[in-house]
């Protein structure tokens, strides 16, 4: 498992900076909801699950 280093927050701006298609809403989320959330992530990236999670692992490591 990647060790968290950023914020959720700092998360976010750089995959927005990254991925024009991104905004706010995109983010938000209920605690319940956040696998949902990170489903329309992946579908909206073009990305499979786990391709997201080694994008947020790779976050890291800036």
């Amino acid at each position: 498992m990647t060790k968290i280093t950023r914020s959720w927050r700092e998360q976010k701006i750089m995959l927005k900076r990254r991925f024009s298609n991104l905004c706010d809403e995109d983010f938000e989320f209920e605690e319940s909801q956040k696998e949902s959330m990170l489903d329309n992530l992946a579908l909206k990236l073009n990305k499979t699950r786990l391709e997201l999670q080694k994008l947020f692992a790779e976050l890291q490591t800036y």
